[in-house]
């Protein structure tokens, strides 16, 4: 909870309350598009400076030599954006025992409602003081800046500058409007000796550098907090490549394991990152002389509100504040997959980004610090419930250490080659012999094992994938149970319980019968759906019975899985279940309230907790009946209504995020519902036109072109000719400026369309993935066009695609083929 005491030298009395607000630290996540750069905020209002040394100018933005900052002042630089001074977060254990909170020395974004830090001075030297009256900032004479102790008269932090010409001694700390804390020449501003830029800590803002000093060898680099709620150095670091390759990537501190790479600098943008090439935010560039060598950009537009994260959990998310919301949007994140950031879940872990909770202990292992894992804080993993026996291999007994299979995992990091083995059995005792070993696995490439801690293990949920392995966990005897033992006693154990099944698997099926036959006389709401019946509380057992026990499986959507069902009165439904007990409640609950208040033709009316359809849009054009062209463009018709009406007719904006084929159902007269919500959002009148094109129209764009083709803009549909790589939105981009549309049309139409509908699609599709969210139009233009009422000019082919296509070989092909919506 920050607190903040404004006291008057001047007065007898507190005239400003105390205010606690709750915060967090922690930032939220998507996918997106452009180049990470960062800003981060703050809940504290502004407060008049009236101490005679908190500052000589009437800005209150600089601190002279030999003043002081106390407790509950701060600099605000010129323009309000950012504030300078103490906060307080987290708390520490004094030598009595005592509580005690932790105090620190930050930058944070004054004009935000949400408190977030920029930089923090102290971050590996919390200042305990119960009330924070113990402790100051300074200007010293020699012109550092420094947080006394003034008990302890003893230095808690320092600027530590060494080269500040001794001719000078006007010194002034500024805190600049680029959220950039200076200790500088007061007569001449330029001369600069010190600044917070060059010291960053996990945040990157506008104007500051990624990269070194090629005179003194400073690093410009950025370092993950702790945890949460400490923002001490943490186990991620973001820095440019010591190697000379014009990049920067993300890796574990102080090693050279590197999980994510940027791609080298092409003069536009990093290669792996081809975003940046349709960015319109932001004036990237990398600057490489006789004294620096780094990245940095500038905005091009200083009212958007916009930063870059490098995460306690080792992601790099860029976000931007919406004000319409009052949040923050996820628009950029690397690496994509969470269990992709090296160790992330800790030693003796598996990671698995599909599961209800992204970090598990393996079997036999327990949390080894709760209180710290609270906190996202993992680095210790999990500990061994019962350590293993090394004194004797007690084989006869049965009581020597067993293996556990893992089944369809990565292999954790720094596997021990056994070249000479030749067997499984024989890996198994190579590891067994060896009291430091703690796994191992056999495969086809032979025998590995692992010695001490297991870690980067990640869970595939039996997934094709072609690095999936089963690793063999080695257990004390006591945690694995024990086949091979008194196995005549497994054999009665096994008559008895079969015996025992079936009597039981009897009595429930003469159970069955008898409430079956009471349910058919009993009337129930699912007989009788009515239009304005209102929404119905459906049971579990009804949902069950109307979908076949949940068989027909229509598709995923966002935190849940959807399935066909019938009600008694013939009324065919799709119902969407949630996956797992807690994963994705918030956004399941968004998608009901959201869909509960809409009514339109074209989106799905809920009905209780399903909605009308009958199939998705990908099964019915590329798995099962192959809908004529004529259906396909009033499908197409239909989706950009429901998507027009979201955007522009309902009370509130209603941006759905997640538009794809899974996620447009079809009744039985082929007429689209635009389902699944889970990922809406919802935007007061005065939105912002930039967000419905980002997040609404690319979307539709591509599912358009899917619709005309009858193919996936996925991975398996990247066709490969001789040298060259096709990805069909730009196969389609430049087929229409060549007048050559018939060709991009599914062969399975045998040419049965209507080629000005044909080019008109074209035409719509690529305008909506147009590289600049203002070329894009919107939802309800895009209506316009495809019934004939305007006639769109010609696109050219997006920058973006150019950039992929021209430099396919450089790629990575799960970002290329998988761009979509």
């Amino acid at each position: 909870m920050p607190k903040h005491y404004h006291n008057s030298l001047y007065r007898s009395i507190l005239y400003i309350t105390l205010i606690a607000v709750s915060i967090s630290l922690s930032h939220t996540q998507t996918s997106a598009v452009m180049l990470p750069v960062l800003i981060l905020f703050g809940l504290l209002f502004p407060l008049q400076c009236n101490f005679p040394a908190c500052s000589a100018t009437n800005n209150g933005s600089t601190l002279m030599a030999g003043q002081v900052l106390t407790g509950g002042n701060k600099l605000i630089s010129s323009n309000s954006k950012f504030a300078l001074g103490f906060f307080q977060t987290g708390s520490s254990k004094s030598s009595d025992n005592t509580t005690l909170p932790n105090w620190y020395l930050g930058i944070w974004f004054n004009t935000i409602s949400k408190f977030t830090t920029v930089w923090v001075a102290n971050r590996d030297k919390p200042i305990t003081d119960p009330i924070f009256k113990l402790s100051e900032l300074r200007v010293s004479r020699d012109g550092n800046l420094f947080i006394l102790n003034k008990v302890a008269k003893s230095m808690i932090w320092s600027s530590q500058i060494e080269n500040r010409p001794k001719s000078s001694r006007n010194t002034s700390v500024v805190l600049l409007d680029d959220g950039n804390l200076v200790i500088r020449d007061a007569s001449n501003p330029s001369n600069v000796w010190w600044e917070s830029f060059n010291h960053p800590t996990d945040v990157f803002l506008p104007g500051a550098k990624i990269g070194w000093n090629k005179i003194t060898g400073q690093k410009y680099s950025f370092t993950s907090k702790k945890n949460s709620k400490d923002p001490a150095l943490g186990l991620y670091c973001m820095e440019l490549d010591p190697s000379g390759a014009r990049q920067y990537y993300d890796m574990l501190c102080n090693s050279s394991i590197v999980y994510f790479s940027t791609g080298e600098w092409n003069g536009r943008y990093f290669n792996s990152v081809p975003e940046m090439s349709s960015n319109v935010l932001f004036d990237s560039k990398f600057v490489d002389n006789d004294e620096e060598e780094y990245f940095t950009y500038t905005p091009f537009d200083e009212t958007v509100i916009t930063f870059c994260l490098l995460d306690v959990s080792g992601l790099t998310k860029q976000l931007i504040w919406v004000e319409e919301l009052q949040d923050w949007e996820t628009v950029f994140i690397k690496p994509k997959a969470l269990c992709d950031v090296f160790s992330v879940c800790g030693p003796f872990t598996i990671c698995n980004d599909n599961a209800l909770t992204l970090c598990n202990c393996m079997k036999g292992f327990s949390v080894k610090s709760p209180r710290d894992w609270d906190l996202d804080d993992r680095r210790e993993g999990c500990t061994r419930n019962i350590p293993l026996d090394c004194s004797s291999n007690k084989i006869t007994t049965g009581l020597t250490d067993k293996f556990f299979p893992v089944p369809s995992v990565r292999l954790p990091y720094d596997a021990h080659s056994m070249e000479t083995v030749a067997t499984a059995h024989e890996c198994m005792q190579v590891c067994l012999r060896n009291c430091s070993c703690t796994a191992y696995s056999y495969d086809k490439s032979g025998c590995s094992v692992w010695h001490d801690q297991l870690i980067n293990v990640k869970q595939y949920n039996g997934t094709t994938n072609t690095n999936e392995e089963i690793l063999y966990l080695r257990l004390a005897s006591a945690e694995v149970p024990n086949w091979g033992h008194n196995r005549r006693e497994k054999i009665i154990a096994v008559a008895v319980g079969a015996s025992v099944s079936v009597f039981s698997f009897m009595a429930f099926i003469l159970l069955l019968m008898i409430w079956r036959s009471k349910r058919r006389s009993r009337d129930y709401p699912m007989n009788k759906i009515k239009e304005g019946a209102g929404i119905v509380a459906f049971r579990y057992a009804d949902l069950q019975r109307a979908t076949k026990n949940f068989s027909e499986k229509l598709g995923g959507g966002s935190f849940g899985s959807v399935f066909k069902g019938i009600l008694n009165d013939s009324t065919t439904i799709a119902v969407k279940m949630l996956d797992g007990a807690r994963q994705g409640e918030k956004q399941f609950r968004a998608e009901v309230s959201t869909i509960g208040m809409i009514q339109h033709v074209n989106l799905v009316k809920l009905i209780g907790f399903c909605c009308e359809g009958e199939g998705c849009l990908f099964m019915n054009i590329c798995n099962g009946t192959i809908l004529n062209w004529s259906t396909r463009y009033q499908i197409a018709i239909g989706v950009a209504k429901g998507l027009s009406y979201l955007h522009e007719s309902c009370h509130d904006c209603i941006i759905h995020c997640d538009i794809k084929p899974e996620n447009i159902l079809l009744d039985v007269s082929f007429v689209p519902k635009v389902a699944d919500f889970g990922m809406a959002k919802l935007l007061g009148r005065d939105f912002s036109r930039v967000l419905t094109t980002m997040r609404g129209t690319i979307g539709y764009g591509m599912v358009l072109l899917e619709i005309i083709s009858g193919r996936r803009n996925t991975l398996e549909e990247c066709k490969s000719s001789g040298d060259q790589t096709f990805y069909f939105p730009v196969q389609a981009a430049r087929n229409l400026l060549k007048g050559d549309v018939r060709s991009l049309v599914d062969h399975q139409l045998h040419g049965d369309i209507n080629m000005e509908e044909v080019e008109r699609a074209c035409k719509v599709a690529c305008w909506c993935i147009q590289d600049n969210d203002f070329n894009r139009p919107t939802m309800g233009d895009v209506v316009k066009v495809l019934e004939g009422l305007v006639e769109p000019d010609m696109p050219r082919v997006p920058r973006l695609l150019e950039s992929i296509f021209g430099n396919m070989k450089e790629f990575n092909f799960d970002q290329i083929c998988g761009i979509s919506t």
